[in-house]
């Protein structure tokens, strides 16, 4: 019952699709836990698979790795797929996936520069009040004017203790940089390197191509991204999805509407997106889920509750999964009234009743069809998944990681000459050059306090009053120290410029990710 044109996703009184042409329109999946919304998932993921398309997923659970493995006959399977007439279509295969883990543990290592994640994202990811997100800005400008490469924590601390020590000179270039303000991110990143930041930050950074691939044979490789132990550090969590979406919509160029997406992102966990975060974030976040359909990426966000999603975004979503919710408080009450109410109405069906009668694998379907229009809703029977049910083992894990067509690109870690090491040898230079002005002032000191003989052999003290009048010490000083300034001057001056044109050629995108073009 797989069209090419289209996924089958289960039957109610008739199959029920998604359409490839209109998926890339978005989607949410909902309901409460343990209704079946990473069935869901894994059967929209197999369905895309299938047709081609890459899919990128978070599995927060671990469940999901199941993807990697071929399904095993059971019998409340075969059931499921005979009440839907899926019989005849229904076979065991697994899929082909690739794994990873910001971690490096249980798949291959995703990293990002600093440079790359931006400001925005850093000040969200360590919780910066506006102040401190504008000293940290500050920062980033400073490195891009002065060509200092940001790839991990270590070279964004070095930046910041550069900027403390120039903070009152950087006050009058940049604006106001306050020493406590730098002190307050220092905190912070202390706190980021203790959740596992520092294996985040680095190099190999990420080359999102290496998430949009095919087999030879047509399907989409699925990525796993492997999340139960990143769920301890939700905000790390939040923050790397929503730039891995900033990526994708700076580099993939526009293609309008195509046949079929060219990737779809599954968002598990959304709330966690959209929790705390601040107003100016939110309105970024809600033009990158609007305008990134262009760039053929459907984005799929998978949470408990309708609510949990902004209405901004959540008016942009147009395919819908809805499994049962509960609704045993006020709020829960108005999450089943709003589920119910963003649904086209079945005059056959009440729909917010309907919700909360929901059995697991049951769920309310509504799909855009003809000219992006929502299907009336219809309750659904889930198609059972052609994947294994749960997790793989981790031998199952670890051969597949061992046959990976990426593993030589990401598993071996990179650290290259970058912002910690030059500002490290400019401390060095300083320090040299200061202990090199100081021997030579203790020799001037001595040469001109040392004792000379007169030809009466009696010896006085060189006050610099000798026989003839010498030029003036202080002058020659002065002189010095101008000369020097202006030379100083003139360096800094050349720097300056350079730096500025590489700061201009460092173009960000809307969340504040480096413009690297596809």
């Amino acid at each position: 019952m797989q069209d090419a044109d289209r996924i089958f996703i289960g039957g109610s009184d008739k199959p029920e699709y998604l359409t490839l042409k209109l998926a890339n329109r978005h989607g949410l999946i909902t309901g409460a836990t343990g209704t079946g919304k990473t069935v869901s998932l894994q059967i929209l993921a197999e369905g895309f698979s299938n047709a081609g398309v890459p899919v990128f997923c978070a599995d927060v659970k671990g469940d999901l790795s199941g993807i990697a493995a071929p399904g095993e006959k059971k019998d409340f399977l075969e059931k499921r797929a005979a009440q839907i007439g899926f019989t005849q279509d229904y076979i065991y295969e697994n899929f082909p996936t690739i794994f990873w883990d910001l971690f490096g543990e249980q798949g291959h290592p995703i990293r990002a520069t600093v440079s790359e994640m931006g400001p925005l994202l850093l000040a969200r990811l360590m919780d910066l009040n506006a102040t401190q997100e504008g000293v940290l800005n500050v920062a980033f400008e400073l490195a891009d004017d002065e060509g200092l490469l940001l790839m991990d924590l270590k070279d964004l601390q070095a930046l910041l203790a550069h900027v403390a020590e120039r903070a009152s000179e950087l006050s009058r270039v940049y604006g106001n940089v306050s020493k406590a303000s730098v002190g307050a991110i220092q905190r912070q990143l202390l706190v980021l390197d203790r959740q596992g930041g520092d294996a985040f930050f680095g190099e190999p950074a990420l080359d999102i191509r290496d998430m949009m691939r095919t087999t030879r044979d047509g399907r989409g490789v699925v990525s796993v991204l492997a999340a139960d132990k990143l769920m301890g550090a939700p905000r790390l969590y939040a923050t790397f999805l929503l730039w891995l979406l900033s990526e994708l919509f700076e580099e993939l160029p526009e293609v309008g509407d195509p046949e079929k997406p060219k990737l779809v992102f599954f968002f598990d966990e959304a709330h966690l997106l959209f929790s705390g975060a601040p107003k100016a974030l939110l309105e970024k976040v809600e033009q990158v889920v609007r305008l990134i359909r262009s760039k053929g990426v459907g984005v799929y966000f998978v949470t408990q509750n309708p609510l949990d999603v902004p209405e901004t975004v959540l008016a942009q979503l147009g395919n819908r999964v809805q499994h049962a919710l509960r609704a045993y408080t006020p709020r829960e009450q108005k999450a089943v009234k709003a589920a119910a109410e963003t649904f086209r109405p079945n005059p056959d069906l009440d729909t917010e009743r309907t919700i909360m009668e929901l059995g697991v694998g049951e769920a309310l379907v509504s799909t855009l069809e003809g000219k992006g229009i929502p299907s009336i809703v219809q309750r659904t029977l889930i198609r059972p998944p052609s994947s294994r049910l749960g997790p793989i083992s981790d031998t199952e894990r670890r051969e597949l990681l061992a046959a990976s067509p990426v593993g030589h690109l990401y598993d071996q870690t990179v650290d290259r000459d970058s912002a910690f090491e030059v500002l490290k040898r400019r401390a060095e230079e300083a320090a040299r050059m200061e202990e090199r002005q100081q021997e030579r002032e203790e020799q001037e000191t001595a040469r001109r306090g040392a004792p000379r003989r007169t030809r009466s052999g009696f010896e006085i003290p060189d006050f610099g009053l000798g026989d003839r009048p010498a030029p003036s010490r202080s002058r020659t000083r002065s002189s010095r120290s101008r000369s020097d300034s202006v030379a100083d001057a003139a360096v800094k001056s050349v720097v300056r410029s350079l730096g500025s044109a590489l700061g201009r050629a460092l173009a960000r995108g809307v969340l504040g990710s480096i413009k690297r073009g596809f």
